[in-house]
């Protein structure tokens, strides 16, 4: 039998537009989002806007191997490369969005239209429609702002957009998901704590989930031989589901975005 495979790996591109995306910015998202809801007396969430936010974001993270040590994308510690996967990997998604977090507790005084400081980036991924979930992502909470009420008040806040159906009430809206999951590397102790705290439960351990990039050594070590270099990743899944956020995680994520007021 006779057959041909002509296969060839596309060159990567660099997008049309330039690192900053589209003019004027297309946040391309397919789901709804009401931004009145994504916002507290201490922060509020706003689409990450690379011309706006790119150059203070990355001005903020003094070292970047570090800042990004746990991440399996390779390229992310410099600011091109970083702006080149976010717009590959989540605006051109349609089913996924970058996220600025602006602490409202403090102004900046070279962006006061801001309505207070560039704490860091979160976001929604892999929305589905079809199985009314979605994972909460992408949180980079700035050196300057970790252990503070930030990233309580960043996720707290989406917990509660997801969850909340469309039409609870006049003043509440929200997606009306079923289950919200949450990845994080198993040597991320924060990022599982961050998570317990909030009332996500560990569903498992998928080992060996991804190849790390060379040079990041937080994993496990490959075996001899082995076609990639990279060490080995196991994410740690956790998540909420709506039986979840009514039966108790509701009232959790209220005490603990209270807690840090």
């Amino acid at each position: 039998m006779a057959y041909v495979n002509d296969y060839q790996p596309p060159p990567p591109a660099k997008p049309a537009y330039g690192l900053h995306g589209p003019v004027p910015y297309d946040i391309n998202v397919a789901f709804p989002l009401d931004f009145a809801q994504l916002e507290t007396q201490r922060l509020k969430l706003v689409p990450f806007i690379p011309s706006i936010h790119a150059a203070k974001y990355h001005a903020a993270i003094s070292d970047p191997a570090h800042f990004y040590r746990y991440y399996s994308f390779s390229g992310l510690e410099d600011p091109e490369s970083y702006l080149l996967s976010i717009d590959a990997f989540i605006r051109q998604n349609p089913n996924n969005i970058l996220f600025a977090i602006i602490d409202r507790t403090t102004p900046d005084p070279d962006y006061l239209e801001w309505g207070g400081k560039l704490a860091g980036t979160i976001g929604l991924l892999d929305y589905s429609p079809t199985n009314l979930s979605v994972e909460i992502g992408a949180m980079c909470v700035l050196p300057a702002f970790q252990r503070t009420h930030v990233a309580t008040h960043a996720v707290g806040t989406l917990l509660k957009y997801c969850f909340t159906m469309p039409c609870a009430s006049r003043s509440e809206y929200g997606l009306g998901l079923r289950r919200v999951h949450w990845h994080a590397h198993s040597c991320n102790e924060p990022s599982q704590r961050l998570a317990v705290r909030l009332g996500l439960k560990r569903e498992g351990t998928l080992r060996w989930a991804c190849v790390m990039p060379v040079g990041k050594d937080l994993g496990k070590t490959p075996r001899k031989n082995d076609l990639l270099a990279g060490s080995g990743r196991d994410t740690i899944i956790m998540a909420m589901t709506w039986e979840d956020w009514e039966d108790g995680a509701r009232e959790i994520v209220t005490t603990q975005m209270a807690r840090m007021e």
